[in-house]
């Protein structure tokens, strides 16, 4: 009868809340890694690509030209 009932494990009561706060600490530093990678990746480098397409084909004198017919600066005439 004893080889049938196995023996219940021990449980850990030394060290536990050191080990759980050790194995949290790792766990949120390699989540905020990955979050900071991510972000670098899909919204800072697709924005700069968006800034630079954009500044590829911006043309400054046509736009102030135009900004000057509207009217928008005081130091110039419309």
């Amino acid at each position: 009868m004893s080889g049938a009932v196995g023996k219940a494990a021990k449980p850990q009561l030394r060290g536990l809340l050191h080990q759980q706060i050790k194995f949290n600490i790792i766990l949120a530093a390699a989540v905020a890694g990955v979050a900071a990678v991510a972000t670098k990746v899909f919204v800072n480098d697709h924005r700069k690509n968006l800034y630079a397409n954009f500044y590829k084909s911006y043309d400054i004198e046509k736009s102030f030209h135009q900004m000057r017919k509207k009217g928008l600066f005081d130091s110039c005439e419309p």
